[in-house]
């Protein structure tokens, strides 16, 4: 017997009991609760009006019982709070954006699956476009303003957005919203601004306001928003990159991810790679990766990097002078 609880508090037990006891009579779902039978039909009315498939069936076999070949576990999201978990699961578990094998990934996935359509459809959007590289530093955004971003993409529909582009700097845009993009666990809106004429990136976690305007948008035919975003990131830093590498496109293509720069074709033995950066220091480091010989045009800021950084390792390779050795 259940006492002193609420009516969604009734209604959720008897989803319970309904699920561990499929053809469960109101005379024994009403005894289970400790409630009058009639009280016990008003608790399934509940579920039903919140969208929950409890179907009846009359006779000396019927009963209650879940809609056929659907077991629905007794949680109600809002697409805030169901958002909110898809993003803490990518956030601190990168491979639940892998392969259906992963445990975390199967988990979401059920999740995902049992919610209703209008809260299911912007967690499955988010999930579908997160690039796993994991960033510590990086600040997670509202979820109810995510929420928003996303629905506003799958509905076409232009935004008025406050934007905070720095420390007590919030400016208001117009923008054309195409995709809300996961990378390095930070979260972006991939738009075209109107007062821009152009393509735009925005953090998330900046934005401060987001009104609905009645206006209609599209993304661009074809549109794949995580390489977008990649290949925008890699332009409009200070310095402007340019490395010869002695290899095919296809082949680099392998080893440098997208965000370094744009490959282009030099011959069919050789490719460009164009980009910008910020960090000289840091863009050196990522040319490591790099497995066939390769030539830095400019900046000599970044030949200066890479110069420090082999010599570096050239004396981490040297053996020290005998007897210089410990233990």
């Amino acid at each position: 017997m259940v006492h002193d609880a609420s009516p969604t508090a009734r209604a959720l037990l008897a989803l319970e009991l309904i699920q561990d006891g499929p053809g469960i009579t109101a005379d024994r779902l009403a005894d289970r609760l400790g409630v009058s039978a009639r009280a016990a039909r008003r608790y399934v009315g509940i579920l039903r009006e919140a969208g929950v498939p409890v179907e009846s069936v009359r006779g000396p076999y019927g009963g209650y019982r879940v809609g056929r070949g659907l077991r629905v576990p007794p949680l109600m999201f809002t697409t805030p709070e169901a958002l909110g978990l898809v993003m803490a699961v990518l956030e601190r578990h990168r491979d639940a954006a892998g392969t259906a094998e992963n445990p975390v990934e199967s988990a979401l996935g059920k999740i995902i699956r049992v919610l209703p359509e209008p809260v299911a459809e912007p967690a499955q959007a988010v999930r579908r476009v997160s690039a796993p590289v994991p960033d510590s530093g990086a600040t997670s955004p509202s979820p109810e303003t995510t929420a928003l971003l996303v629905q506003s993409c799958a509905a076409g529909r232009r935004l008025r957005l406050g934007y905070r582009s720095g420390p007590g700097a919030e400016r208001t845009m117009e923008v054309d919203p195409w995709a809300v993009v996961v990378r390095r666990s930070r979260w972006y809106l991939l738009c075209w601004s109107h007062p821009k004429n152009a393509r735009r990136v925005l953090r998330v976690d900046r934005v401060a306001t987001v009104d609905v305007l009645g206006e209609t948008c599209a993304p661009p035919a074809g549109l794949d928003p995580v390489r977008t975003l990649e290949e925008h990131l890699s332009e409009g830093w200070k310095y402007e990159v340019e490395v010869v590498i002695d290899a095919p496109v296809a082949e680099v293509a392998q080893w440098l991810p997208r965000s370094l720069g744009r490959l282009e074709e030099a011959d069919p033995d050789r490719t460009r790679l164009v980009a910008t950066t910020d960090e000289p220091d840091w863009y050196a480091e990522q040319l490591m990766a790099v497995r066939a010989a390769f030539r830095i045009v400019g900046p000599p800021e970044l030949r200066e990097a890479a110069r420090v950084l082999g010599e570096r390792f050239l004396r981490a390779g040297t053996l020290p002078p005998e007897g210089d050795h410990e233990g």
